[in-house]
């Protein structure tokens, strides 16, 4: 008779960036991480220095048995607010994981809509480091698409303070307008609509 063979209890570890922002979209991902292949630093993303983001981002995808990224726009943000967008970005984060899971663990205290066992943990990604993972790869995927928008739109310094309501980011609403990737539900946006009646900035200015 053949001995049963114990599979694998496999965890998924799930965390969304961008709640704050007052432009682009809220990015969520979901780490499996390999039982045989640890990753050594992985902490919240936030206590991390961008470099050692950067390089951890490039491990985590080599090495994870499974990840994958999603996101929840800014349309979507406004329609079902940040909170209702966040489970929608980090649901269709762990619906996009090619692998079979048995559990998902999320950082915070609310869990999306998941045909999974689901447990949300108050601070997880500074104690689970699957979750540790995802906040990784999500805030550097997040700061390259903010990279990607400030060549577009250098006036607005995304690239420095990566969307965050900051005084310069105010002023440059102010100064320029409100453009499409803003999320026009957020106070300072509101704002600058009412005030300066300006919906679009319709010229980009594209860096050379």
């Amino acid at each position: 008779m053949s001995a049963l063979i114990e599979q694998p209890f496999v965890v998924a570890g799930v965390d969304e960036v961008g709640r704050g922002p007052l432009v682009g979209s809220v990015v969520a991902a979901a780490v499996v991480l390999h039982p045989q292949r640890p990753i050594a630093g992985l902490l919240d993303s936030k206590k991390l220095t961008e470099a050692k983001r950067q390089k951890l981002d490039v491990i985590i995808r080599q090495q994870a048995a499974a990840w994958a990224i999603a996101e929840a726009t800014p349309a979507e943000i406004d329609d079902i607010n940040i909170l209702h967008a966040s489970l929608l970005a980090m649901q269709r984060a762990v619906e996009k994981l090619n692998t079979e899971i048995d559990l998902v663990l999320v950082d915070g205290n609310k869990s999306p809509k998941l045909n999974f066992a689901c447990q949300p943990i108050v601070k997880g990604d500074q104690h689970v480091q699957s979750i540790s993972a995802a906040s990784i790869i999500a805030k550097v995927a997040r700061d390259k698409a903010m990279v990607q928008l400030h060549q577009t739109y250098p006036q607005f310094g995304f690239d420095k303070h990566k969307g965050y309501p900051t005084p310069a980011h105010r002023d440059a609403i102010m100064k320029h307008g409100v453009l499409p990737q803003h999320r026009r539900s957020f106070g300072p946006v509101k704002l600058a609509l009412e005030t300066t009646g300006r919906a679009i900035f319709a010229q980009p200015i594209t860096e050379h």
